[in-house]
């Protein structure tokens, strides 16, 4: 398939620039070229023991076997990357609540209004990345009369069924480990919660290593689930970078900072980014998942808080201090 022509990325990412972006490049990557570094975990016999470890140790590891046709996974993959073919101009107008458009960094809201403001951002707080942003529970409400993004929101709705499945699955087998109260787990995976995010990285040829797709950072949520079609994730484990692969039918699993809040910090919410190419693009899709709002979630580790609660001091941080601090916000002090 053809690259997409340098219209339809973000006018800033069309400029050829030295500008060092991202994160510090000093710190070491670590080549697994002959394996798979990741724990496998395989759906249809779940091992609590490798679950646990993974966990525990990682905070991300690789699905196999998770009955989601493989057709369905190609089309989403070759739809979104018909849509970022569009001009950048055109995706900005096509794209409309509650889907959303954004380019530059993460949204601070689902609905993306502050990244819609991205031409005043500073060339080096750039993520060079551009996604779309789909809230499941809100799809239906979708007025469009684009045929090509109609059949998205299909393929959309689709898929967020199997990746709820997914996430229930996985997080009620992580429920029986930490030995969670059945009752008490169930608000903390809310299918209403459900985010489908597609995001392109475009190719970076000036930038060379300096640039990052995605700044280093921990995802918010309970459950992320990726699926990926090139090269360009990395884990941070034990004072290292290491490249996770692109295996097709695989699906990575990542855990949020919730997960590690309601595991009382015996899970590891995963610190992670994402480098570009200077010759290829990449196309990713993430589901997060989330707590339900009300639900208060109660740590030793941490001042009782709500998912609601965490979002905006995250959104007040990026506003004021320009980066996420997360679960150190909540995080209970002993005295000495």
């Amino acid at each position: 398939m053809a690259e997409s022509t340098l219209e339809s990325y973000p006018p800033l990412f069309r400029q050829t620039s030295n500008t060092n972006l991202g994160v510090d490049s000093d710190e070491p990557t670590k080549q697994v070229p002959d394996s798979d570094p990741l724990p496998v975990i395989d759906l249809q016999c779940i091992n609590q023991a490798k679950l646990s470890e993974a966990c525990r140790d990682w905070g991300m590891f690789r699905l196999v076997n998770h009955g989601i046709p493989t057709t369905l996974l190609s089309r989403l993959h070759e739809h979104a990357r018909k849509l970022f073919s569009f001009t950048f101009e055109s995706k900005q107008a096509l794209f409309t609540r509650p889907m959303a458009y954004s380019w530059g960094t993460p949204a601070l809201t689902p609905s993306g209004e502050v990244i819609e403001k991205g031409l005043n951002l500073n060339v080096q707080n750039l993520n060079w990345m551009e996604g779309f942003f789909a809230p499941l529970g809100q799809l239906s409400q979708l007025q469009t009369q684009d045929p090509m993004l109609d059949y998205f929101r299909l393929l959309l709705e689709e898929y967020g069924i199997h990746q709820f499945r997914l996430a229930t699955t996985i997080f009620e087998a992580m429920a029986e480990d930490l030995k969670l109260c059945l009752k008490q787990s169930k608000s903390y995976l809310s299918p209403t919660t459900g985010m489908l995010r597609a995001y392109r990285y475009p190719r970076c040829p000036e930038a060379l290593d300096q640039a990052c797709g995605l700044d280093v950072h921990t995802d918010s949520s309970v459950l992320s689930i990726l699926n990926q079609d090139e090269g360009g994730l990395q884990i941070y484990k034990d004072g290292d970078w290491i490249d996770v692969k692109p295996i097709p039918n695989t699906l990575v699993i990542n855990l949020g900072d919730m997960m590690q809040a309601i595991s009382n910090d015996k899970y590891l919410s995963a610190k992670h980014r994402v480098k570009v190419n200077k010759h290829k693009e990449r196309i990713s899709i993430c589901y997060f998942v989330f707590p339900e709002e009300d639900t208060v979630i109660k740590s030793s580790k941490y001042k009782p808080f709500t998912y609601a609660d965490f979002r905006a001091e995250v959104q007040q941080d990026l506003k004021t201090v320009g980066f996420k601090v997360g679960l150190q916000r909540f995080r209970l002090t002993k005295a000495c």
